[in-house]
């Protein structure tokens, strides 16, 4: 239990002697509202209230946090037993339970992995729990410039490009305006693979609730990240540049491989579409 769960804890936020000194506290931060959805504890009292807001109009936010984060880990499960052995999680967020590195390295021990994200307490934080791990590290950079994630000198020491790995962009490219691209951010990642490789992509959606998303959308336009929700079949261009998406294609996030079929209940309440694309 933690900050999100109502706990006198705000030792953490007042740290400043920890605290990063280009941290934003004046505006909630999406990575951290996702923290906080999950229950976590990563989180400042402004992401609390914006996040408060979002479920006051939106109660399955919680739900589309939880399934992201299920499909995440079923689909670096499917990595490995297709035997990928190093990762690039894009736009990674802050450390929970069932982190990438936790799930394939509980696997194959010496699975690599690379976190990035631009938020400086996901980094820090990221960092701090991987100190002593050789195989994984966290870079702090923008996902929308590929170049520079690619050729980040992390990147290059612990990723190898001639091998398949497998790229994430779980819960990321809804933050990304329609001027940047995001197909075209998707394909630059996508030439950087080799034979083999694999891209996980999770999205959101306003296609089952238009009105009270719009309220959602509403919200984040006063925090750090503005959303911008897409279509299946704006999702599913997304994925274009890949010759292959594995069964059972773009569904909602519980309908992607679930361990129980009972597990995806009302599938539209997941608010969110995902895919696992493949170069063969």
């Amino acid at each position: 239990m933690g900050i999100a769960d109502g706990h006198d804890n705000d030792d953490w936020t007042r740290n400043s002697d920890w605290r990063p000194s280009d941290v934003d506290t004046e505006r909630a931060s999406a990575a951290r509202m996702y923290d906080y959805y999950l229950g976590g504890f990563h989180n400042f009292e402004v992401d609390r209230e914006k996040a408060k807001e979002v479920l006051a109009v939106l109660p399955e936010a919680r739900t589309f946090a939880r399934n992201n984060r299920a499909f995440l880990r079923r689909v670096v499960q499917y990595g490995v037993e297709h035997g990928i052995r190093q990762f690039l999680d894009l736009g990674s967020g802050l450390p929970t339970v069932g982190n990438v590195h936790e799930i394939a390295q509980a696997l194959v021990p010496d699975a690599h992995v690379v976190y990035v994200d631009n938020e400086p307490v996901a980094v820090a934080h990221s960092l701090d729990i991987l100190t002593g791990n050789p195989y994984a590290t966290c870079i702090q950079e923008d996902i929308t410039d590929p170049d520079r994630v690619l050729h980040h000198p992390e990147s290059q020491r612990l990723l190898n490009f001639s091998q398949p790995m497998m790229v994430l962009l779980c819960a990321v490219l809804h933050f990304v305006p329609d001027d940047q691209q995001p197909a075209r951010i998707v394909e630059a990642y996508s030439g950087a693979l080799a034979s083999g490789s694999y891209l996980a992509l999770s999205h959101a959606t306003a296609s089952d609730y238009p009105d009270r998303l719009a309220d959602v959308v509403g919200i984040y336009q006063h925090t750090q990240n503005q959303a911008h929700l897409r279509s299946r079949a704006e999702i599913t261009a997304m994925v274009a540049s890949f010759e292959h998406l594995v069964w059972p294609g773009v569904v909602y996030t519980p309908q992607w491989r679930p361990e129980h079929w009972a597990d995806v209940g009302d599938p539209a309440k997941s608010l969110a579409f995902a895919a696992l694309a493949h170069h063969p």
